[in-house]
Order: structure tokens, then C-alpha cells, then sequence
């Protein structure tokens, strides 16, 4: 289907002509005062998405441009998730936001500024998305936010010729990945995993990554949920078995740090910098999310060539597995877009970015992969993104958003990624749990 066949054309321009096109778009500014369905030609978005994927998203709409006449101009700011709030309370929000967290998507929906998704978005959100994702745009019963785009997390990163030089497999269950560690650090004599926890403000969060996929994999979604909520505790028996088994891998010196040095190690060394040792062949296994493909790009093999990403290249990825074999419980990430204007382009824009149409031009475009199960994930642009998006989109796949962005600010990007960082430290196990629930305290 056309995109203008979908979307409505902003104005007879046959009749109008380009001048009153012009006219329509003199309430261009501010997103207050932009209500009451009038349309104008200009809707302004912004978020946090910057450099080459802020430019691939503008060329997103392209085609819906071209259709409708209206044009969009996204602007990405990498301060948006700390000064997006004051914008919006203080009248200078934009048309539309693209939100990376359910947890500041209701700190914005708390100010009152977020309207709710027109009736056609939530229609369309229902066709194209899991209940798992709509759940997320939603606060009170209210449904506010479409999801956009979409990463998994969980992956770990290997390199297929090493596998096949020593003679071993992918994992299916996690006994069978510790069995793997143990034979690879046996034939290697150092250690096979190697991690980076260090991140600016943000050092710590790989490591709660570690542990949201292990409370998933161990405890199941509804424990999973429960603690999301606060109704189960870090000190609870069901986390600490979760950093347990974390932590018989990073906590291992025969483990890691390989290609750092020790554990503390992990500490110092930043969270994609890891690519290049498993690109080098010194490190052989880390877990990251699908987003590190990107990373490979920018290092180089033993051989000084850029890595192949493919199944039997260079380097490629599986899933972090479970406890039974062929279960598959998924964490992961999004934007999701919310909207503070009403008028009649910025929900013709809302309602695009809702649809297939819009997953498809921008997955085709490279580096990105949507949870829209109707888009077409043979046009992600690599064979690793394009098995990611059928992962998200299969409908046995069990997804839960990244745990510590659900999780009040004071823990999920507080307590908890500090607490990570003394684990690794040397700090034990129980204290660290006791440590991070107080952050509910704060």
C-alpha cells in the first residue's frame, strides 16, 4: 500500500498551491499552543538519538513527506533524557518526543504535558505490536506511547573460527556455557570471557544487564515482574541466586578478564571496547546486546581486517541460555514516542511511526531492528540484526524491558549500577544486595 494511500494528504495542493501550504505551517514553533487539529507543514521531534542513526532517522520519512506535504525534523540531543523534563514543564516541549525509558516516559506522562495516543496509533499498535511492548506506553490504563525501534540484550559474542578451531559448539542450556568456559580456558590456558563495566556516570549498567538476564532465565517473567515492581527484594533469595551465577563467571580470576587482566579489571575497561578483543582473537567470549554489532566496525581482526559478522565469520553472537534447553526469555530495549501536540500532522506522524511502513524505511536504512511484527526483517542489513528481529517478533519469544529502566531512577540508574561496580571491586555479595535495595530509600 501507498504511503499516501494510508496517510491523508495535508491539503489539496492542486488548489491551495505551495503559499498556503506556507500559511499552514505558521504555528510551527512550540508544541503548546499547536492544538485544536489545525495542521501545519513542520512537525518538530526530538530525543536522544544522534550523529549517523539522527541522520538515518530524518531520511526516515522521506516517502511520508513526500505523500502528505508535511515535513518532519528530528533533532537529536545527547543530553535529552536529563533536560527533557525541564523542557517539557517549563513550555518548550516539542510535537513529539522519542522516549528510551518506560521510566522517564511516566515521569513525562506524570507532568500532565503527554497527551494520549490518538485512537488510529493504539489501533495500529495493537496490529503491530505484542501486548508485552503496548504495555510499556501505558500508565493508569491510559495508553500514551507507541513503541519504535528495539535492541535485545542477553546476546554473547564469540568468534564461529575459534569455535571450530577448538572443536566446540554453541551452548543450549548454561551448564552446557559453563562446560564450554571450562574447555575454553583449558585449551587457551587464560581466561575466556572478557567484560567492561566502566561508562562515564553510567559505569555499572553492563553488569545489570548480567543480571536481569539471569533473574528472567532462573526465576521466570513473574518473578521478573515482582521485582521490577519492588515487590521482590534484592536481598530476596531469587536475586541473590541471579548475581550468584553472575558471579561465577565474573567473579572467576580463571574467567576473565581476558585481554584486560583481572577482575577488577572490568571495572577500568569500557563496555565496547570489548569488540576489539573478541575481533583480536584474545578474548573469547562477552556478553553485550545486539547493539554491540555496530562496534565491530571499528576494530580489526588478528589480520588487520575489518571482522565478518556472520555465523561462520569472524565474530557472531548467540543468546545467553537458559536452564532447560529451548526456552526463550528475552530482555531488551526501545524508544517509544509520545506525543504533545494534537493537531492534525503531528497525528498523521504518530500514526506512521506506528506502522510497518515506517519500521521497514528506517530498518532498511541499516544498524537498527523493530519488534513491529509486520515489518520485514529481511531488510535489517546484516544477518545477525535480521535473526534478532525475528527473535523479537516471534510471538513465543517471552520480552521483558530492560529491568533497572523500569526501576526508579534512585535505584535503576542509581544504586544499582553503583552496586555493581563495588561488587566487582571486591565488595561481597550480601552487602552490595542490601546496598542497592536502600536506593529505594533515597
Amino acid at each position: 500500500m501507498a504511503l499516501s494511500q494510508r496517510y491523508r494528504v495535508l491539503a489539496p495542493v492542486a488548489l491551495m498551491g505551495a503559499a498556503a501550504l506556507v500559511l499552514a505551517g505558521c504555528a510551527e514553533g512550540g508544541a503548546e499552543g499547536d492544538g485544536g487539529g489545525d495542521a501545519k507543514t513542520t512537525v518538530r521531534i526530538s530525543g536522544g538519538i544522534t550523529g549517523g542513526e539522527a541522520d538515518a532517522l530524518n531520511e526516515s520519512f522521506a516517502q511520508f513527506t513526500e505523500d502528505t506535504g508535511i515535513k518532519v525534523e528530528y533533532t537529536g540531543d545527547k543530553a535529552f533524557e536529563g533536560n527533557i523534563v525541564t523542557k517539557v514543564t517549563g513550555g518548550d516541549a516539542p510535537d513529539i518526543a522519542i522516549v528510551p525509558q518506560p521510566g522517564l516516559l511516566k515521569t513525562l506522562v506524570e507532568t500532565g504535558k503527554v497527551l494520549p495516543a490518538p485512537e488510529a496509533v493504539e489501533t495500529a499498535v495493537d496490529e503491530n505490536w505484542s501486548a508485552d511492548w503496548k504495555q510499556y506506553g501505558t500508565f493508569d490504563d491510559t495508553f500514551y506511547a507507541a513503541p519504535m525501534l528495539a535492541n535485545l540484550k542477553g546476546y554473547v559474542w564469540y568468534s564461529p573460527k575459534q569455535f571450530a578451531e577448538w572443536g566446540v559448539e554453541v551452548p543450549k542450556t548454561w551448564d552446557e556455557m559453563i562446560a564450554l568456559t571450562d574447555k575454553i580456558v583449558e585449551t587457551t590456558g587464560g581466561p575466556a570471557w572478557c567484560a567492561g563495566f566502566a561508562s562515564d556516570a553510567a559505569s555499572g549498567w553492563p553488569g545489570t544487564d548480567w543480571v536481569e538476564d539471569l533473574v528472567l532465565r532462573q526465576s521466570g517473567p513473574e518473578v521478573y515482574d515482582q521485582w521490577v515492581a519492588g515487590e521482590v527484594k534484592f536481598t530476596d533469595p531469587e536475586i541473590k541466586e541471579a548475581f550468584d551465577a553472575v558471579g561465577s563467571i565474573l567473579l572467576n580470576p580463571e574467567y576473565v578478564n581476558a585481554g584486560y587482566g583481572d577482575v577488577k579489571s572490568i571495572n577500568s575497561t569500557a563496555f565496547g571496547d570489548v569488540a576489539a578483543a573478541v575481533a583480536s582473537g584474545d578474548c573469547a567470549l562477552t556478553h553485550q546486546a545486539s547493539f554491540l554489532s555496530a562496534n565491530f566496525l571499528d576494530v580489526q581482526t588478528a589480520e588487520g581486517e575489518t571482522p565478518e559478522v556472520a555465523p561462520d565469520g569472524d565474530v557472531y553472537a548467540f543468546l545467553t541460555p537458559g536452564y532447560t534447553e529451548g526456552e526463550l526469555q528475552v530482555e531488551g530495549g526501545g524508544e517509544f514516542v509520545a506525543a504533545f501536540s494534537d493537531d492534525e500532522s503531528t497525528q498523521q506522524v504518530l500514526e506512521f511511526m506506528a506502522s510497518p511502513e515506517f519500521a521497514d524505511a528506517r530498518v532498511e536504512l541499516g544498524g537498527v531492528i523493530s519488534a513491529n511484527k509486520n515489518a520485514d526483517p529481511s531488510l535489517a542489513s546484516s544477518e545477525f540484526l535480521q535473526e534478532a528481529m525475528t527473535t523479537l517478533q516471534d510471538e513465543t519469544t517471552v520480552f521483558r524491558f530492560d529491568a533497572s529502566d523500569l526501576m526508579p531512577s534512585t535505584v535503576g540508574s542509581g544504586s544499582f549500577w553503583k552496586g555493581m561496580v563495588d561488587w566487582i571491586d571486591g565488595k561481597d555479595t550480601e552487602t552490595v544486595l542490601s546496598d542497592i535495595q536502600a536506593g529505594y530509600e533515597n
